[in-house]
């Protein structure tokens, strides 16, 4: 896969469906390329942290001090979800790395998880058929996708407002496979 689309994706998609994101905290090991996207918004301050110990990460966190969480992790852990949840404000979402969606048993603890916390649980695909999720509290990534800042936003490589609503179109086979765990 192009270095650029993870990254591209990873950013650009959670920050466009949130309203306002003033607050990000940044769980990685690799922040750079990351950090190279969130910069694009002047308006938000990026708080970073380590991803290899999650659960010491976040339990410092202060309670609802976070618009975005990006998570360049896999966990289905249901503490380091809590704490997730208690970091983000009441319209805040997160963005992680997950399981292959091919993977329905890696998948389904993490999103049972999720589900305690969150209305909105979505995977999104990248160009190579890996996926990301989304998990919102209030906005939708296709209903509510800020269309003016993604036409704002320039020097992309990949992202762009007809890529963000179209990476979240799964074939058949998965949306049955999820049903009852992704929400949408």
């Amino acid at each position: 896969m192009k270095t650029f689309v993870y990254p591209e994706m990873m950013v650009h998609v959670s920050m466009c469906t949130h309203k306002l994101p003033t607050s990000v905290l940044l769980a990685s090991d690799n922040r750079d390329l990351l950090m190279n996207e969130l910069a694009r918004y002047k308006e938000s301050t990026v708080t970073t942290v380590g991803s290899n110990d999650l659960l010491e990460s976040f339990r410092n966190a202060q309670e609802k001090s976070a618009d975005v969480i990006m998570l360049d992790a896999m966990t289905s852990d249901s503490v380091v979800i809590a704490h997730i949840s208690r970091i983000l404000k009441d319209d805040g979402l997160v963005v992680m790395k997950h399981p292959s969606l091919d993977d329905l048993s890696a998948n389904t603890p993490l999103m049972e998880a999720l589900g305690n916390y969150f209305k909105i649980i979505m995977p999104y695909r990248l160009e190579d058929g890996s996926t990301l999720l989304l998990s919102s509290k209030e906005y939708h990534p296709t209903a509510d996708v800020i269309l003016q800042r993604t036409d704002l936003l320039e020097g992309h490589q990949y992202y762009n407002c007809d890529i963000h609503p179209s990476a979240f179109a799964m074939p058949q086979y998965i949306r049955e496979n999820y049903r009852g765990l992704a929400r949408n």
